[in-house]
C-alpha cells in the first residue's frame, strides 16, 4: 500500500521577517502617537479638544463718541435684519404656521415699513430656498421698526439680531467722527475719522466662552464653561461744541443751496487752547447711510492746496521777526520783474502808486510781499514757514493728515511763496499758524479730542489740554499784525470789508489763489480760484480763530463773507463775548439743569426765576425734551426750548429772533426748513399762533 504524500508549505524566511518588521513598526507608531504632542505637524491635544469643545466670541461693547458737552454723537445699538422662512417643512402644526403662507399679503404689509416695493419683496419670497433676507430695506432696522413688524403677526417672518453703529445726528461732522461698520466676521471696525484713528481704543477687548459639546454641538450637561468676559471700549469726548457745529453746517448748507462750489470748508478753533470747536464742509454726507459720500478725505487735514494771500500774514510776520520790516517805508506797487517773470498786484498790475508796506498789506499787494521776501532771502523765509509748522503734519489725532509742501528755490518761487502760490498748506496748518497771532507769538497745537473716559467707571484715562509748540514771534510783532489785519477788514479798501461784523471786532486776511492745471500753469476760468479768509475775534483779546476756504465758488465773495459774518456774530452771542472789561459777568452765566420728565409749570417758573426765557412747545404737563441740553452753559436771557408730552404745537412769535434761535426751534421739533438771507428773523411761512405741521417745511426770512 502506497503512502500518501503530505502537502507542506514552506514560508519564505524573508516574508516572516517582513511581517515581524511591520508589526514592530505599528507598535512604534502607536507608542509615538500616544506619547507625542505633535504628529505630522498636527497638535493632537488641540485637535481632540476642537472636536469636543466649542468656543464663541463675546464681542466687547464699542465705546461712545460724545461732543464736548456730553451730547452723544456715535454709539452702538441693537439692529435687526428681517428674514422670511419659505420652506413648508418648518411648519409641523398647520394651525401655527412657521413659514410664509400668503406671500402676496406679506409683501404688501411689509413694503411701506422697510421701504421696498411689493414687487421687490415678492421676488425674494418666490425664491426656491429655505430662508431669505428681505434686503436691502430690511437690513439694519431699529428696535422700534422690529416691534411694528412683529405687531403684524406675519407667519414665517423673523429677525436676526446684531449690533451696528448709530450716528444720532446723521450728517453731523461726518469727516471728524467718521464711521464704523461690521466686517464679514461681525466685528465693528472704524473706517474713517475718529472711528478709524481710535479704533483700538473704542473697540475694547473681545472675550469668549468655551464649553464641552456633545455630538449635536450643544453644551454637555454638568460641565462648566470657561468664560473670559469682554472689556468694553473707552468713550471719547471731542472738543466739538454741537451748538457751534450745527451753526456752521446749517450756514454752509444754506449757502450751497443757492451757489455752487467744488468744495467749501470752515473751521472754528479756541484761540486760547487750540481746541477745534467746530469744522464743517460741503459736500457732506449722512454717517448712517453713507448717502452722497464723495470723498473719504477730511477737508480739515487732508486737503492740501495753494493758500493765496492769507499766507501774507506769515510772510509779513517773518519780515518783522527778522528785522527787515518798516511799515512806513514805501515801495512802488503794481508790477515787479523777477527774471523773465512778472509779479503783479490783483488790479491787473496797475497798483496804487508808491505806498507804504502797511498800506500794501491792507491792499493785499503781491509786490509788497515779493519785496519783503527778497529782503529776507529764500532760507530765512523757508525756515520761518517751517517753524510755523508748514510742510509737516501738525499731529492732530485724525487719519490721513497731509503734510503740505513748502519747497521753493528760484527767485520767482520765493516771490510766489510770499503770497501763497507754489506752496501747499492744509486748513489745520493755517489754524495752527494763526494761534501764534492770537497768543502773542506762542503757537499752539490744534487738537480734536477733549478726553478719553473708561465707560464703566467714568475714570478719565486721558485729558487733553493746551500744548505750546513754539514761540515763533514777539508780542510786538503780533500786536502789529493784529493792527494790520484790522485794517484789512475795516479800511474798506478791498472786498474784505464785507467781513466786518456788527457786534464784535473780527480781524483777518483774505486770500485768492490760482488753481494749478494738470497740464501745467494755472487754470484761467472766471471762477477757477481757491478763495479763503483767516479770521480772529475779538481783536484785543482773541477768543476764537476762524478759517474758511472754498474751491471754484460760483458767486460773489460777499456771500461767503456774509456767511462768516453771521457765524461770528452768533458765536459771540452764544459765548457772551463782548469787547468790554469784565465781559463775562459771573452772575449772568448759567449752567442748565436737566428738566426732562419734570412738570412743565415748575420748569417754566424755575427757568424764568434764574433769568432765562422758556419757550414752551405744546400744552402737555411733562417735559419730554429740552434744548440746550443739561450742563450747557448759557447766558442770562437766553431761550430754552421745552418740548412737552403733547404732539401738537403752535408757532411762537419768532420775529426778531436770531438765526441760531430759530434753528434751535426747528431742531427740537425735527422740523424741516428753508432759510433766506442773514440777520434776524423778519417773517416765516407759518404765522405766529397757528398750528405747526411737522410734515411741512418752514420758510424763514432773515434781514
Amino acid at each position: 500500500m502506497k503512502r500518501k504524500k503530505s502537502n507542506t508549505i514552506k514560508i519564505n524566511k524573508f516574508f516572516i521577517l517582513g511581517i515581524v518588521f511591520l508589526f514592530i513598526l505599528i507598535i512604534y507608531r502607536a507608542v509615538y502617537v500616544a506619547t507625542s504632542k505633535n504628529v505630522d505637524g498636527i497638535n493632537l491635544t488641540t485637535f481632540a479638544n476642537n472636536r469636543n469643545t466649542a468656543k464663541e466670541t463675546l464681542y466687547a461693547t464699542r465705546g461712545t463718541i460724545y461732543d464736548v458737552n456730553g451730547e452723544i454723537l456715535a454709539q452702538s445699538v441693537n439692529s435687526y435684519t428681517v428674514i422670511a422662512y419659505l420652506s413648508e417643512k418648518r411648519t409641523t402644526n398647520k394651525n401655527n404656521p412657521q413659514h410664509v403662507v400668503d406671500k402676496d399679503k406679506t409683501a404688501e404689509a411689509l413694503a411701506p415699513l422697510i421701504n421696498m416695493s411689493k414687487e421687490q419683496i415678492l421676488n425674494l419670497l418666490n425664491k426656491d430656498v429655505y430662508q431669505v433676507e428681505l434686503g436691502p430695506g430690511g437690513r439694519g432696522i431699529t428696535e422700534l421698526l422690529k416691534s411694528q413688524i412683529e405687531d403684524l403677526e406675519l407667519p414665517g417672518i423673523s429677525f436676526i439680531s446684531s449690533t451696528k453703529r448709530y450716528y444720532k445726528m446723521g450728517a453731523f461732522a461726518p469727516y471728524i467722527i467718521g464711521y464704523a461698520k461690521a466686517d464679514e466676521d461681525g466685528e465693528i471696525k472704524g473706517e474713517m475719522g475718529i472711528e478709524d484713528y481710535y479704533n483700538d481704543t473704542l473697540k475694547g477687548k473681545d472675550g469668549y466662552t468655551e464649553y464641552q459639546k456633545d455630538i449635536n454641538g450643544y453644551q454637555m450637561p454638568n460641565t462648566k464653561p470657561i468664560i473670559e468676559e469682554p472689556v468694553s471700549g473707552k468713550d471719547i469726548y471731542l472738543t466739538i461744541d454741537n451748538n457751534i457745529q450745527i451753526l456752521l453746517e446749517n450756514s454752509i448748507n444754506e449757502l450751497m443751496k443757492n451757489y455752487q462750489a467744488e468744495w467749501l470748508t470752515m473751521t472754528v478753533a479756541d484761540a486760547k487752547t487750540g481746541a477745534i470747536v467746530a469744522t464743517a464742509s460741503n459736500p457732506t454726507f449722512n454717517l448712517n447711510t453713507l448717502e452722497n459720500i464723495q470723498s473719504y478725505m477730511s477737508p480739515l487735514v487732508s486737503y492740501a492746496y495753494e493758500p493765496g494771500s492769507t499766507m501774507k500774514v506769515f510772510s509779513f510776520m517773518a519780515a518783522m521777526e527778522n528785522g527787515v520790516y518798516n511799515g512806513s517805508d514805501t515801495y512802488m506797487s503794481g508790477t515787479i520783474n523777477v527774471g523773465d517773470d512778472k509779479v503783479v498786484d490783483f488790479n491787473k498790475g496797475v497798483g496804487w502808486g508808491r505806498i507804504s508796506y502797511d498800506l500794501g498789506f491792507a491792499y493785499s499787494s503781491n509786490t509788497a510781499a515779493t519785496n519783503l521776501a527778497f529782503k529776507l532771502g529764500r532760507t530765512k523765509l523757508k525756515d520761518f514757514y517751517t517753524k510755523l509748522g508748514f510742510g509737516k503734519q501738525t499731529g492732530i489725532t485724525l487719519p490721513n493728515e497731509a503734510a503740505g509742501q513748502i519747497n521753493f528755490k528760484y527767485d520767482i518761487e520765493v516771490a510766489n511763496a510770499a503770497f501763497g502760490q507754489g506752496i501747499l498748506v492744509t486748513p489745520v496748518q493755517m489754524i495752527q499758524g494763526l494761534t501764534s497771532v492770537a497768543n502773542n507769538g506762542v503757537m499752539l497745537k490744534p487738537y480734536i479730542v477733549d478726553k478719553i473716559v473708561d465707560s464703566k467707571t467714568g475714570k478719565v484715562i486721558k485729558n487733553n489740554k493746551k500744548t505750546e509748540v513754539a514761540t515763533v514771534a514777539s508780542k510786538e510783532t503780533t500786536d502789529k499784525l493784529k493792527n494790520l489785519m484790522y485794517d484789512v477788514v475795516y479800511s474798506g479798501l478791498t472786498d474784505a470789508k464785507y467781513y466786518k461784523a456788527d457786534n464784535i471786532t473780527l480781524i483777518g486776511k483774505t486770500g485768492t489763489a490760482q488753481i494749478a492745471s494738470p497740464s501745467g500753469g494755472y487754470e484761467t476760468g472766471e471762477y477757477d480760484y481757491i478763495r479763503s479768509f483767516s479770521g480772529i475775534f475779538p481783536k484785543d483779546d482773541p477768543q476764537y480763530i476762524l478759517y474758511i476756504a472754498t474751491k471754484k465758488f460760483v458767486g460773489p465773495i460777499s456771500q461767503v463773507a456774509g456767511l462768516v459774518k453771521s457765524v461770528v456774530e452768533e458765536v459771540a452771542k452764544y459765548k457772551n463775548i463782548t469787547e468790554t472789561e469784565n465781559a463775562l459777568d459771573a452772575s449772568k452765566i448759567i449752567n442748565l439743569n436737566n428738566y426732562i420728565s419734570k412738570d412743565v409749570g415748575i420748569t417754566k417758573d424755575e427757568l424764568t426765576n434764574i433769568g432765562l426765557t422758556p419757550i414752551i412747545l405744546g400744552n402737555g404737563n411733562r417735559v419730554i425734551n429740552q434744548y440746550p441740553l443739561k450742563s450747557t452753559v448759557v447766558v442770562s436771557g437766553s431761550k430754552v426750548f421745552i418740548l412737552t408730552n403733547e404732539n401738537s404745537y403752535t408757532m411762537p412769535d419768532v420775529t426778531g429772533w436770531s438765526r441760531n434761535d430759530i434753528l434751535n426751534l426747528c431742531k427740537i421739533l425735527n422740523l424741516k426748513y428753508e432759510i433766506n438771507g442773514y440777520g434776524k428773523v423778519v417773517s416765516t411761512s407759518i404765522a405766529s399762533g397757528t398750528p405747526i405741521d411737522l410734515n411741512s417745511s418752514l420758510v424763514i426770512n432773515l434781514g
